[in-house]
Parts: C-alpha cells; structure tokens; sequence
C-alpha cells in the first residue's frame, strides 16, 4: 500500500507539472496584434491586393474603351482571349517556375524585384493605344502575362512572409487575420479603380498625365508604395528569413 500510495503522488505532481508547463506555454503565446513581423507582412499584402485587384478592373475597362479615350477598341472575346492566355501562363508558372525562383531568390527578394519590374510595364500600358494588330494582340498578350504572373510573385512572398512569420499553431488564426484584411482592401479596390477610370475618361486633354495615362500613374503609385513597405524598417523580416 505505501508504494501504491506513492506512486499515486508521483503521478499527480507529475500532471500538476504538465498542466502548469502548458498554462505557461498559452501564457507566453505572443498577441497576433503585437507580432509586428506578422503584421507588417500582412499590411504588404493587402496593399498589393488591393493594386491587383484595381488592375483586374481597369484592364477590362481600358481594353475595350475606344481608341479616342485611350483605349485599345478591343472586343469581349478579344479580351477573354487575353485572359485565357494569362491564366494558362499562371498555371505554367506557378507549377514549374516560380518554386525555383523562390528557392534562389526567397519570398523577399522575388517580391521587390516583380515589383520593380511591374512598374514599368504598367507605364507602357498607355501607349499601346498607338500600335495597330497584329502586333498589339501580341504585345498585349505578352505584358498581361508578364504582369500578372509578377503580381503572383509578389502574393505569393508576402504570404510566405506571414506564416515564416508565427509559430505552428497560430498560423490558422494569422491566415484567417490576412485573408479579412485582403478581402476588405479587395472590395474597395474595384469601387475606386472604376471612379478613377471614369474621372481620368473627362480629362483627356489636361497637362499632366492625360486621359488613361493617370489611372496607370495611380496604379504605380500603389505599386511604389507597397515596393518601399517591402523594406525595413517597416518590414519586419523573422530570423530564419533574415538572409533572404
């Protein structure tokens, strides 16, 4: 009976231990909120979002806008086919490509380099009005291709960023955080995209930035800033990422 009875009292101090090791664990489990790693990935991502998102919506509206408003006088089934086009290269990309870009370059680097390179394609979008076909199907073709398959570079570090950025266990929780945060920023972007496409449509003979010129100015204004955020001392980069 004694040996029993300590036994017995091993065993409760030893659940005591356990049940105070895990109290203490959940204790010192950091605040989402006050994960500023976590956070200033997130604040990256929904900016680029939200200038994804603005795109997808313009681009529609200028392609088949006519060529008087600095449009490209293309039809619905001209644009679905550029769509077709990007969408098979994304799904080319994302399988085979951008896993090895990743692998050399990490999610930082891949990120501030598409970036960078998105911003002169969408300065080039204006003047594709002055190209004739067929070589304006297969400039058009090219760039939307290009530039959304940059903007998936760019999504897909910042959200590489933000589960490099918490434990394990908090992952669905900072997931869940990111994707509120993107879908707000996603559901202004068409409203104000289309109020500048509309705006920038009355102003086609003013000094600066005529017509079309300002609705793509605003969208590397966007870029530009989400590209800077993507530096320090605003990003905040966890140490196992640090060196890429």
């Amino acid at each position: 009976m004694p040996e029993t009875l300590h036994r017995h009292k091993v065993h409760e101090s030893t659940s005591q231990d356990v049940e105070k090791v895990q109290e203490s664990g959940i204790r010192k489990k950091k605040s989402l909120f006050r994960n500023w790693p976590l956070m200033s990935s997130i604040i990256v991502y929904c900016i680029f979002s939200f200038h994804d998102m603005a795109y997808t919506e313009v681009f529609s509206l200028w392609a088949e806008s006519d060529k008087k408003y600095g449009g490209l006088s293309l039809s619905s089934e001209d644009v679905g086919q550029v769509l077709a086009v990007t969408g098979a290269s994304l799904l080319v990309y994302q399988l085979f490509l951008y896993p090895r870009i990743n692998k050399v370059l990490g999610p930082i680097k891949s990120s501030r380099i598409a970036a960078i390179l998105c911003i002169p394609i969408l300065f080039a979008y204006p003047y594709m009005t002055y190209i004739s076909e067929p070589g304006l199907s297969i400039i058009l073709n090219i760039a939307s291709a290009i530039k959304n398959n940059l903007a998936v570079t760019i999504i897909t570090g910042t959200f590489i960023l933000q589960n490099n950025a918490v434990p394990q266990d908090q992952r669905g929780a900072a997931n869940g955080l990111s994707m509120t945060g993107m879908s707000f920023f996603k559901a202004l972007a068409p409203a104000g995209a289309g109020i500048v496409f509309s705006w920038a449509q009355k102003r086609q003979h003013a000094f600066f930035f005529p017509g079309d010129q300002m609705v793509f100015f605003l969208l590397n204004v966007v870029e530009l800033v989400g590209l800077i955020l993507t530096f320090k001392p605003f990003l905040a980069v966890p140490e196992r990422c640090d060196s890429r």
